[in-house]
C-alpha cells in the first residue's frame, strides 16, 4: 500500500452514489413485494445497510437483509454461506451488493449460492468498479468506474466520515 492517498469521493459524494444506487434499484424493483438485498460480508453489507435504509424512505417494497459471507482468499475452500434458506429467495429479486468490484472473485464466489435457486432476477451492485475482470461478471449497478492500475489499491469507508480513497 501506497504512503500517497488520494480521495476520490467525499462524504457527501458518497451520499450521492448511494441514493443514486438505491433509486436505480427501485426503478427496476418498484413492481415487487419484495427484494432481498445481499451484501458481502464487510463493506458490501454496510453498503447493502445503507442501500436498505434508503429505499425504505421512497418505496414500499419489502425489503429483506442477508450477509453474504465469501472466503476472500480461498473461495473454493468453504462454499459461500448465505444466512437465508433457499425457498425464502424463489422467484424474488436478489441484490447482490459489495464495495468495490476488481476482478470479479468475490462477486462470483457469492452468486454462486443463489444459481441454486429459482430466482426471478439477479443483479448486482458495487460503489466503485475498478474493471480488472478475471471473472465473467458486471455490476449492473455502479457508482463510480474508477481506472486504477494494479498496484492501487481502493479503500472505502462506509462509517463515519465516508470516503473513498486511492492508495
Amino acid at each position: 500500500m501506497s504512503a500517497v492517498q488520494t480521495i476520490v469521493l467525499n462524504t457527501t459524494q458518497v451520499n450521492q452514489k448511494i441514493d443514486r444506487l438505491a433509486f436505480q434499484i427501485h426503478e427496476n424493483t418498484y413492481n415487487e413485494k419484495e427484494i432481498i438485498i445481499a451484501g458481502i460480508a464487510g463493506n458490501g453489507f454496510k453498503l447493502a445497510e445503507l442501500l436498505a435504509e434508503r429505499l425504505a424512505n421512497f418505496s414500499d417494497v419489502k425489503v429483506t437483509l442477508v450477509p453474504v459471507n465469501v472466503n476472500k482468499e480461498d473461495p473454493l475452500a468453504v462454499n459461500a454461506s448465505v444466512e437465508l434458506e433457499k425457498a425464502d429467495a424463489e422467484d424474488k429479486v436478489v441484490i447482490l451488493v459489495d464495495d468495490v468490484l476488481n476482478s470479479g472473485k468475490t462477486l462470483i464466489y457469492g452468486i454462486r449460492h443463489f444459481l441454486q435457486v429459482r430466482l426471478k432476477a439477479l443483479r448486482t451492485v458495487a460503489l466503485i468498479d475498478r474493471d480488472h475482470k478475471r471473472f465473467p461478471v458486471k455490476a449492473d449497478y455502479v457508482g463510480l468506474v474508477l481506472s486504477t492500475t494494479l498496484q492501487e489499491h481502493v479503500r472505502v469507508v462506509l462509517e463515519g466520515e465516508m470516503a473513498v480513497y486511492l492508495e
